[in-house]
């Protein structure tokens, strides 16, 4: 087994390329040489239980994979109940279309500590993702994995201990390692290989060897703040803010770890991903 990536929703060059149709994805994304896609349920999980076993079959054919990001009004850690459960349905739906398609793992933002302490936050955050868990083995969803993301704004639950932790609740949930969200959110604090290395080790030391070699991951450029964090999304272009992808690909490699790394650049996510895949086989041809 080896890395695999791919894009965060199609980039603007799906369009630009000529493509008009979901299903053609398959085909955009093997131009590019990329073997994974994160279809993004963000405003909600909004594809049908057919149009979803299409999709994946077309993505199958091409030996693509599949993820899906859960919607972002998740709340895992809210103070009202109501929310809380409406954050499990949306979890469990999330799960169903991602089974549709054929993949198994989605990726589940944690909500904010805005009203309570960061502890009272992530003790409720953990309760849900119980419930989660019980909620998906009882439909039959045991084999879908919940990837509960680290982010990108300091009053966001979501640090990397906090992730974690939220991992712990479940042998099967898959830490979704952002970072370009634990850069934004530490101001900067992912200068190269010392950085990266502590952060898997991290994931290694508190959830052992097994789900850090198949992690998941977002990976982008963020434009942040020196109060709240993470601002917005950039592109490979540029060259003001971080991280830089090199030296964790580096790392994966040396480490014969097979994460699944997502790009979420700015629009060109698809072109970005590809320059990561490149220089991942890079590291590995030069070490033959």
């Amino acid at each position: 087994m080896s890395a695999k990536f791919g894009p965060a929703g199609t980039g603007e060059s799906f369009k630009t390329m000529g493509y008009k149709k979901t299903v053609q994805l398959g085909e955009y994304l093997e131009k590019f040489g990329l073997d994974h896609f994160e279809y993004q349920c963000g405003q909600g999980v909004r594809i049908g239980d057919e149009a979803a076993v299409t999709f994946g079959k077309a993505l199958a054919e091409k030996n693509i994979t599949v993820s899906v990001h859960a919607p972002y009004f998740i709340s895992l850690s809210s103070v009202e109940e109501e929310k809380r459960n409406n954050s499990i349905n949306y979890i469990l739906a999330s799960a169903r279309a991602v089974d549709k398609m054929g993949g198994d793992r989605i990726v589940i933002h944690s909500g904010s500590c805005s009203k309570m302490t960061r502890e009272e936050a992530l003790g409720l955050a953990k309760q849900t993702m119980k419930k989660a868990r019980e909620a998906l083995v009882s439909e039959g969803l045991g084999h879908i994995h919940c990837c509960p993301e680290t982010m990108g704004k300091v009053n966001q639950l979501g640090d990397l201990n906090e992730v974690m932790e939220l991992c712990r609740v479940d042998d099967s949930f898959i830490p979704c390692i952002d970072f370009g969200h634990l850069n934004a959110r530490t101001f900067g604090e992912i200068k190269g290989a010392e950085e990266y290395k502590q952060i898997l080790d991290t994931i290694e030391n508190k959830l052992g060897a097994d789900r850090l070699k198949i992690f998941h991951s977002h990976f982008s450029k963020i434009e942040y703040t020196l109060k709240g964090g993470e601002k917005k999304h950039l592109t490979f272009e540029d060259t003001t803010y971080g991280p830089q992808y090199e030296p964790l690909m580096e790392l994966v490699y040396k480490k014969s770890l097979s994460p699944i790394f997502v790009c979420e650049s700015a629009g060109t996510q698809t072109e970005d991903a590809q320059t990561m895949k490149k220089y991942y086989e890079q590291c590995a041809n030069t070490k033959q």
